[in-house]
């Protein structure tokens, strides 16, 4: 939101009255005097109109949680337990997924009430990385590299998947690289080269890796530094 829209908003000021009071150097961000009638404002950040709070700010909650095996990624569902139900937090209940795993997967999950930033790490167009261990019902045959380097087409939603990377670590076990996230797509794409995924576990997004110290089932705040790595190619 623009900061004019946000001051003319208080006691129906109008926007005429906002910009004189922008420009006279009435209206402070986080304690810093702002001019700039067109300067993008969010709700984590404290507005204040000669030095009366119009906006409180609202505290930013970036969360990464060891997801393990039986819990849906959703904020509440009523037949089974959620990944919500491992957060203690007073403010949980601002924050939605950033990115899902499937009921029967484990691994690395993030959550947060930033959309700005989990739009960022969800966007295919930005091709934030997401890597994968796979344990295969069958032998990984050889041919399946390639085949996950030249995508999928998928006719019940008419798209065709972004190159996938597929190393081969053992004769049943494997690591996958995606840049999107459709939905079973692991699953699927193991499918159409004539095998089942018997377990699926998120080890990194971006450059983000889950943590060795972090148990399963147990969560905390990323620091600033670990959500740039979320983002990172």
């Amino acid at each position: 939101m623009k900061l004019d829209r946000l001051v003319a908003s208080h006691d129906s000021a109008g926007r005429t009255a906002a910009h004189r009071w922008i420009a006279t150097g009435r209206v402070s961000v986080d304690g810093v005097v702002i001019r700039d009638s067109r300067w993008e404002v969010d709700r984590f950040m404290r507005v204040e109109l000669e030095g009366v709070c119009i906006q409180e700010e609202v505290r930013s909650l970036y969360v990464i949680l060891h997801k393990p095996t039986g819990y849906l990624s959703a904020t509440s569902d009523p037949q089974h337990p959620t990944v919500m139900d491992l957060i203690d937090d007073p403010d949980k209940g601002s924050l939605h997924l950033a990115g899902r795993l499937d009921r029967a997967s484990s691994g690395l999950l993030l959550l947060t009430n930033d959309g700005r930033w989990s739009k960022r790490l969800m966007d295919p167009h930005h091709k934030v990385p997401k890597s994968y261990l796979v344990e295969m019902a069958e032998v990984i045959a050889p041919e399946a590299v390639a085949a996950f380097a030249a995508g999928f087409y998928f006719h019940t939603e008419d798209i065709h998947t972004l190159p996938a990377e597929l190393e081969i670590l053992g004769s049943h076990r494997a690591r996958v690289t995606l840049h999107e996230g459709r939905y079973h797509q692991i699953k699927r794409m193991f499918h159409r080269v004539g095998n089942r995924v018997v377990s699926l576990h998120r080890e990194r997004i971006g450059a983000l890796a889950l943590p060795d110290d972090l148990a399963v089932g147990t969560w905390r705040e990323l620091s600033e530094e670990e959500r740039e790595l979320a983002l990172r190619k």
